[in-house]
């Protein structure tokens, strides 16, 4: 009997993309803009969080979606901001789905709400492949990293509307070349807006919040 794992992939996928559009039209409907935030671990996705919410709480309701394997530390630092927070433990599961962020979008006060943060689990593959519903894909690559990795992960930089190149900071210890991952992102995604900064002294930060504000669909964003 022949298993046929290419057709089981694209059911999962065709029943996800049901779902995502379900959350977006959920989303398009209270006026709240949504952001899937992706990354390998440690590249400064929650520190990245730390700062919209820091430039932006004022002036904007802002709920956040934390996705992670196991344990709640990101979200226990973001619930201490004042901000609603979710935690989703996938046990096991490399990213989010459309479901499990459905389940987490149930339980906000979406009518108080402007906008929407969900970190994704920290992972440069099988976050590419799953549509959460979100209206920009945001995805982090941190100098140490290397600026090797859009030819090494082509998907997740095809389909991310914005690249932030985090930990410019530490830039001349590393041997990484902006101007050469630059134009490999382009080449991949020409659309793709790319922002390098600091999440931890801010640097290069007012470009990518101007890029963020145009995205909003809410006046108060």
């Amino acid at each position: 009997m022949s298993i046929k794992i290419l057709t089981i992939k694209e059911d999962i996928l065709s029943a996800n993309e049901e779902k995502a559009k379900a959350n977006r039209e959920l989303m398009d409907k209270n006026h709240i803009l949504m952001l899937n935030i992706t990354s390998s671990p440690g590249a400064g996705k929650t520190s990245l969080i730390m700062q919209i919410i820091d430039r932006f709480k004022p002036n904007t309701r802002i709920a956040v979606i934390e996705g992670d394997v196991a344990s709640s530390v990101d979200a226990n630092k973001i619930g201490q901001q004042d901000i609603p927070v979710i935690q989703i433990n996938t046990v096991g599961a490399c990213r989010l789905d459309a479901n499990m962020v459905r389940k987490a979008l149930d339980n906000l006060t979406l009518e108080e709400t402007d906008l929407v943060l969900i970190e994704n689990v920290g992972n440069l593959i099988c976050t590419a492949e799953f549509s959460i519903g979100e209206h920009k894909r945001v995805m982090l690559l941190s100098v140490p990293e290397g600026d090797d990795k859009p030819y090494k992960y082509p998907l997740m930089f095809t389909e991310s509307d914005a690249v932030l190149i985090n930990k410019i900071d530490v830039l001349p210890y590393f041997d990484f070349n902006v101007d050469n991952f630059s134009k490999a992102v382009k080449g991949l995604n020409p659309a793709a807006s790319i922002f390098p900064v600091s999440a931890k002294t801010g640097e290069g930060m007012e470009p990518w919040f101007s890029w963020l504000e145009k995205s909003s669909t809410s006046s108060t964003i």
